[in-house]
């Protein structure tokens, strides 16, 4: 169990505010915190990682204690056995794929090397230079050399973001693999809807520092608003006129979808607009999405 109780004032857009977090995480459960930029996401993993400290409380790993602030335990990055992927791969760039494997292996071992190596499809680049892989393969060098750590806690800071649609599914399902192969406890950060939802078991949702929801992808993301047949979020990109009626091309992740607005609503809704679009049966309902809303995902 991985029990984290902790307070530190951040600096935001709007002013100071403090990241106060009381979250216990099951061992070999896949766990993720959402929410805006700013929110103090990023920060936590820091915290959890020991690049940066809480100004109260405690984090217990397994029954160690990594950080007190009453007892003055603060133990250093390289005595927390935690696996951190970042958003930019972070690899040494003078370092071949396999030694930058090896670089995370306390005692070394090549035969894990090797299989780890197999696992994750990069035998035939093992000596290969980060700079000549692809954004995909750098990742997942990154998640490789996390795994091998052997890791209390795998930390994931939006380690895809950077990637296109397909390779981002591909490494989605390569992650979750990973998890359950490993019996990894694993926390991901993330503002992407689509991806909580196809990986965590639990979600945090985090804004200005405090967690205003949690529970499962569906008992977060999917409180309904409306009752309806089918709903995603999307943005309004443009409105017009044609005819008679007025048009919304709105933006639901890579599709553009044209929906039909009423009167009322061109008097509400504007471009740039999070909105809530449902159906029951071929009417089209949309509402704008308020910040406390609980909202479906993209598809």
């Amino acid at each position: 169990m991985i029990r984290i109780q902790i307070e530190k004032t951040l600096s935001g857009a709007e002013g100071p505010f403090v990241l106060s977090l009381d979250l216990c995480l099951r061992p070999g459960s896949f766990n993720c915190i959402y929410g805006p930029s700013g929110s103090g996401k990023t920060t936590l993993l820091r915290i959890l990682s020991g690049l940066d400290v809480p100004d109260r409380g405690f984090i217990e790993v397994n029954g160690c204690r990594w950080f007190d602030a009453e007892t003055g335990i603060n133990r250093p990055p390289q005595e927390r056995r935690v696996g951190f992927v970042f958003q930019d791969y972070a690899l040494f760039p003078t370092m071949t794929v396999r030694e930058n494997l090896g670089f995370a292996q306390q005692k070394k071992d090549r035969g894990k090397i090797d299989d780890i190596l197999e696992l994750t499809g990069l035998t035939a680049l093992s000596n290969r230079l980060p700079r000549t892989l692809s954004g995909g393969q750098q990742q997942r060098v990154a998640l490789a050399r996390s795994i091998l750590r052997e890791p209390d806690i795998l930390l994931l800071d939006e380690p895809l973001s950077a990637l296109d649609e397909d390779t981002r599914r591909r490494l989605q399902d390569e992650i979750r693999n990973y998890h359950t192969r490993f019996a990894l406890t694993t926390l991901l950060v993330s503002h992407d809807r689509q991806e909580v939802f196809r990986l965590a078991d639990t979600v945090h949702v985090l804004e200005r520092g405090r967690v205003v929801r949690h529970g499962s992808p569906m008992e977060a993301f999917l409180g309904r608003i409306t009752s309806s047949r089918f709903s995603f979020i999307g943005t309004i990109l443009s409105i017009r006129s044609a005819d008679c009626i007025h048009l919304a091309v709105i933006a639901a992740g890579n599709e553009l979808v044209e929906v039909v607005l009423s009167r009322s609503d061109t008097q509400t809704l504007h471009p740039g607009d999070q909105v809530l679009v449902a159906s029951k049966a071929f009417n089209p309902i949309i509402r704008k999405l308020q910040p406390h809303d609980p909202a479906p995902p993209t598809f």
